[in-house]
């Protein structure tokens, strides 16, 4: 029956949701994704460390990346290429392309509305902006639910036991001990709260990503005469143009679009809960940073796994095997038994940043719904360890299935809540615009131009400092620089 609801869900369902609003929103917005594509670099550079006591943009987007680039990049692209073939990679592409103007959105959306809480730190995410913008807090209890057992739970159990299969499939390491060990080590990091699971994430993903990437432009050295010829299979195979692949088209679309979405997750509502930490200047910025996050996930990781694969000669259609194994084993035919240990140790890093960035979203989530409970927080993150425990040692194939629906269900609501608040997105990203072309480096948000939102004026107060223009525009319309509601 879990099959039957989720190949509904995933293979049609997902797909309309994630594509065509994606679409939508990236047609309406002037493809904001592209327009402002390198203007992300200059919000880097003025936001590397916040001095405020908040997270910083960058610091944001290295925790995003932390949960984005994980098991869903070595695993996820192995199943996608093993049942979807190499035209899987292709419907991932797309997916990442329009889920870019969902994932700034979202984000922007997620700063806008975001609150200061008890201790003086920002939360936000889609409860948030579905209680405050859309005035519906039962709605916004529905998606901290959801993020709560998909995430927080279902998510890290499945990261668990994807690391400790690929440490036993390479170093022997029996499972139970690799999840005790796996375990002490997070505890000891949720204890920290967000500003532990940023740190740790700031040191190990900028590591773990270039690592990654360093080894694949090795192997793509070592073969550099087939790449071209690879990546016209991938386009081929996408339309059914390659006879060796021609029976896939249809699995390579929902094979592509369900790995790509579980992958970069744009659209699903879990990005916006970390970029709205971020101390910015404008809910904007932090929507560009977060947009070229899903880039960087899909684009450059998801596609580096893609050619270890296809260019290892290993994979052949028809291929039986986990995703896991997949990728060890043609990295290994490529480099050397080395290659299978790498992707062991890469996996690990990879699972342990994801389920510091899923436990977070966890406990956001149930902050949402309870408030500040001490109490059902250290419930919870006992409850969180006893999963990846349990993960590690356990066939967890049915709850692979659930947090698939689980997902789809999260991507129905979110982008719902997305396309009846996409008027309020475009009023910020067009205040945001103004600016820049009235010569302003660095746009400021002023939420007195948008008093009739229900906006926390303690994160984003009336009439701050404007910093002067940069450049003198030579003319402006009448009234370019004023507010449309």
């Amino acid at each position: 029956m879990l099959e039957v609801i989720n190949d509904f869900l995933s293979g049609k369902v997902l797909i309309v949701l994630i594509v065509g609003l994606g679409s939508y929103f990236t047609i309406r917005s002037r493809f904001v994704q592209l327009r402002h594509f390198f203007h992300m670099f200059a919000v880097f550079r003025d936001s590397l460390r916040s001095s405020s006591g908040q997270l910083s943009s960058f610091q944001a987007l290295m925790l995003s990346l932390a949960g984005r680039v994980g098991a869903g990049n070595i695993a996820g692209v192995g199943i996608a290429v093993t049942l979807g073939g190499p035209g899987a990679v292709f419907w991932m592409w797309v997916t990442a392309l329009v889920g870019m103007s969902s994932s700034f959105f979202e984000c922007s959306l997620g700063q806008l509305y975001k609150r200061c809480d008890s201790e003086g730190q920002f939360r936000g995410g889609p409860s948030y902006y579905i209680q405050h913008g859309l005035g519906h807090r039962g709605w916004g209890m529905v998606m901290a639910v959801l993020l709560l057992v998909t995430f927080g739970f279902a998510f890290n159990g499945l990261q668990s036991h994807a690391v400790t299969h690929s440490l036993n499939n390479a170093f022997g390491i029996d499972a139970t001990y690799s999840g005790i060990g796996l375990a002490v080590l997070l505890g000891l990091v949720f204890i920290g709260g967000i500003k532990r699971i940023a740190a740790v994430a700031d040191l190990l993903v900028p590591v773990k990503t270039l690592i990654y990437i360093a080894v694949t432009i090795y192997v793509i050295v070592l073969q550099f005469d087939h790449v071209p010829a690879m990546l016209a299979t991938i386009v081929k195979s996408a339309f059914g143009l390659d006879q060796a692949f021609g029976g896939l088209i249809g699995s390579a679309i929902v094979m592509g679009v369900k790995r790509g979405v579980f992958a970069n997750e744009a659209g699903l509502g879990s990005a916006p809960n970390v970029a709205a930490v971020a101390q910015v200047e404008h809910p904007v910025a932090q929507g560009v940073v977060q947009a070229f996050s899903v880039f960087l996930d899909t684009f450059v990781i998801c596609t580096c796994t893609a050619l270890l694969i296809l260019l290892s000669g290993f994979y052949t259609p028809g291929f039986e095997g986990d995703g896991i194994a997949l990728t060890q084993n043609s990295l290994a035919a490529v480099v050397g038994e080395w290659g299978r240990m790498f992707i062991s140790v890469a996996l690990a890093l990879f699972v342990f940043t994801s389920i510091l960035y899923n436990y977070y979203l966890g406990e956001n989530s149930l902050r949402f719904i309870l408030g500040e409970n001490r109490k059902a927080l250290i419930g919870y993150r006992a409850l969180v360890l006893a999963l990846i425990l349990w993960g590690a040692v356990e066939n967890l194939s049915t709850v692979f299935a659930f947090a698939d629906i689980t997902m789809t269900l999260l991507a129905f609501v979110n982008l719902i809540a997305l396309a009846l608040l996409f008027k309020v997105g475009m009023r910020i990203l067009r205040d945001y615009d103004d600016q820049r072309k009235a010569g302003i480096k660095t746009p400021v948000f002023d939420s007195s131009k948008f008093a009739d939102l229900d906006i926390d004026l303690k994160a984003w107060p009336a009439n701050p400092s404007a910093p002067a223009p940069t450049t003198q525009p030579e003319s402006q319309p009448h009234g370019a620089a004023q507010t449309q509601r």
